[in-house]
């Protein structure tokens, strides 16, 4: 030992164990890739990009479905973005309907969106912007109902039945042109991961040591975020969690009174709860408040039975799929023919998801009362959907809500209720095809215990194993004739080119002629740079918007000019393309001898400046 001519000891522990790490991070990194739920936002990503084409192939030339709501929504997403990033005390008083306050809260905002406003800048862009999460809200929506129906005990087949109906019914096909009303993924995955945080499934119910507080409060933040988006789908949504947490206190009450002793409920839970509920609170009143003021400032914004009534469908508009579904859409078109507003009465969920989920009301790894309560939400939803139609008047149903239901008189399109209807069809027929599933043996302790929604597994091994990967192949089946109920036949239109007369435009300015849906266009064209302009469109005219378009019906004239310069329009932008059977046709030709005002020609349209 030690002696001279022997050999050096040689150090092996170094290679040997990087060799290990490195063969640690990689069965890692292969696990993950291999992970259920890996592939299952691959594969959402995958389907939204086939069931929504082809929208990706050109993400700045068009649009969905036609050029009108989702123009606006571009802007919201692109305001939205633009103020946060420059002055967000000033978010909800908006470029447009200058000189109105409020105007952010004019119809539902997808301030939940406001983080992909922060890239890119101009109308190509939020066009963009639009088309991407046109195609990831379809994705979010088959994730969040199959985390849940994964997470309530469902097998895979029967929780992706779930997620393809929730994300391509073939009544979301009509609301091609309305991201707001197919932003619904948010709600599903909140109360994935609320059942989640509380331990509780269909299958096994409650158990304390399946808890998990830090799932509770990523739910609440969710179900924050799904606020965030619009009342429209938010409202409804909130009052569902205010019903459920009434419901889980009164079974915890139920449970300590009939055994006489506390159910374990960790502090750490409470908690989470206490703290996620006051931020889903804080969120909601801190939204809701700009809609007051615009209430309080224009009572005509408010709906009343009335226009609720236009919007109620007939109950056979649930079983009536609109013209974009590849499938139904020929094949309803008598039926279509029959209601007076097809676009939002057209409200099938989809035929095999009905007949899955009547098989779930009789066959099912669901117990019966689980069973019978999701049946009757079907009921309910359906009936509170139905508007005005139910029982004649709506009231007792959706109109009763109306008339008592703080905020509810805000949302006037009751069919749109039939996501909830989905839902619980989903959830029932993925009851229906996890039937003879083993239980998931327990996950805990271990690395990935924590890691998501608790699945319920399928045996794979044994006697019969082999017949049993036979019956699980097909399975598959039911998922494919769902998917195929969601085959769309949407347009894709020509996004609206901004005039050049818009590039630079100094504000408050006012765009010709100012009427229709060319409003939206407007809107889209004004996120180049955001000036300040008097042109929008809401479900109402606000008063000075009107006062301002009836003084300029002469413009360029003497009596327009200077009530123009009165109120403080700068600039009034003419686009002679859009003028034909307006006020302001043959505008660009009238003198403007003696008014102070410089008119320059910019590109095809004319660009007039009043100081």
């Amino acid at each position: 030992m030690g002696e001279v001519g022997e050999a050096a000891p040689v150090d092996v522990a170094g290679p040997p164990a990087t060799a290990g790490r490195g063969r640690a991070v990689a069965d890692r990194l292969a696990r993950f890739t291999r992970h259920e739920w890996t592939l299952a936002v691959l594969g959402s990503l995958v389907l939204a990009v086939v069931l929504t084409w082809p929208t990706v192939r050109d993400l700045t030339g068009t649009i969905p479905q036609d050029v009108g709501d989702p123009t606006l929504q571009a802007w919201q997403v692109a305001w939205g973005g633009h103020a946060v990033l420059t002055n967000p005390t000033q978010l909800w008083h908006s470029n447009t309907f200058w000189p109105e306050p409020y105007t952010y809260a004019y119809s539902d905002t997808l301030l939940g969106y406001a983080p992909f406003g922060f890239f890119g800048d101009g109308p190509v862009a939020a066009v963009a912007r639009y088309n991407l999460l046109y195609v990831l809200v379809h994705a979010l929506a088959f994730v969040g109902a199959y985390a849940l129906s994964r997470q309530l005990g469902a097998g895979w087949a029967g929780a992706a039945v779930a997620g393809a109906s929730f994300a391509y019914a073939p009544w979301k096909l009509a609301q091609a042109g309305h991201l707001h009303v197919l932003s619904v993924g948010g709600i599903a995955l909140a109360l994935a991961m609320l059942a989640r945080g509380h331990g509780w499934s269909l299958r096994h119910g409650y158990r304390p040591e399946r808890v998990r507080p830090g799932w509770a409060g990523a739910g609440w933040a969710v179900a924050a975020w799904q606020v965030s988006l619009g009342f429209g789908i938010g409202l409804p949504f909130a009052y569902a969690l205010a019903l459920l947490c009434l419901g889980a206190a009164g079974g915890y009450g139920w449970s300590w009174w009939r055994r006489r002793r506390r159910p374990a409920f960790g502090r750490r839970l409470l908690v989470a709860d206490l703290a996620g509920g006051v931020f889903f609170a804080g969120v909601t009143l801190l939204m809701a408040a700009p809609y007051f003021e615009v209430v309080a400032r224009h009572p005509d914004g408010r709906r009343t039975v009335g226009q609720i009534a236009r919007f109620s469908p007939p109950l056979r508009g649930f079983l009536t799929a609109p013209p974009e579904s590849w499938l139904w859409g020929e094949r309803h078109e008598t039926a279509r023919a029959s209601l007076s507003f097809a676009g939002e009465m057209t409200l099938l969920p989809g035929m095999v998801l009905i007949g899955l989920a009547a098989a779930g009301l009789f066959v099912s790894a669901w117990r019966v009362r689980h069973r019978v309560a999701l049946a009757v939400g079907v009921l309910v939803t359906v009936a509170l959907a139905a508007g005005s139609t139910l029982g004649g008047d709506g009231d007792p149903g959706y109109v009763t809500l109306v008339e008592h239901v703080p905020g509810w008189d805000g949302v006037r399109t009751p069919g749109r209720l039939v996501l909830w209807t989905t839902l619980l069809l989903g959830i029932l027929a993925a009851g229906a095809l996890t039937v003879g599933d083993a239980e998931q043996p327990s996950r805990e302790p271990g690395p990935d215990a924590a890691s998501g929604p608790e699945p319920a597994s399928e045996p794979a091994g044994g006697p019969g194993g082999g017949w049993r990967r036979w019956a699980r192949l097909v399975l598959v089946l039911p998922v494919l004739l769902v998917l195929a109920e969601g085959v769309n036949r949407t347009p894709h239109v020509p996004a609206p080119v901004a005039p050049a007369a818009m590039h630079g435009l100094r504000g408050p300015a006012l765009v010709l002629p100012s009427d229709g849906i060319r409003e939206f266009h407007v809107m889209l064209w004004s996120t180049d740079g955001f000036p300040k302009i008097v042109n929008g469109l809401a479900s109402f005219v606000p008063a000075k918007q009107q006062e301002i378009r009836a003084a300029s019906a002469g413009f360029p004239d003497a009596a327009s000019v200077a009530y123009l310069r009165g109120v403080g329009v700068r600039t009034v932008v003419v686009l002679p393309a859009y003028t034909a059977g307006t006020p302001w046709q043959g505008a660009e030709t009238r003198p403007v001898d003696g008014l102070g005002v410089r008119r320059e020609a910019v590109g095809d349209g004319y660009v007039y400046h009043l100081d």
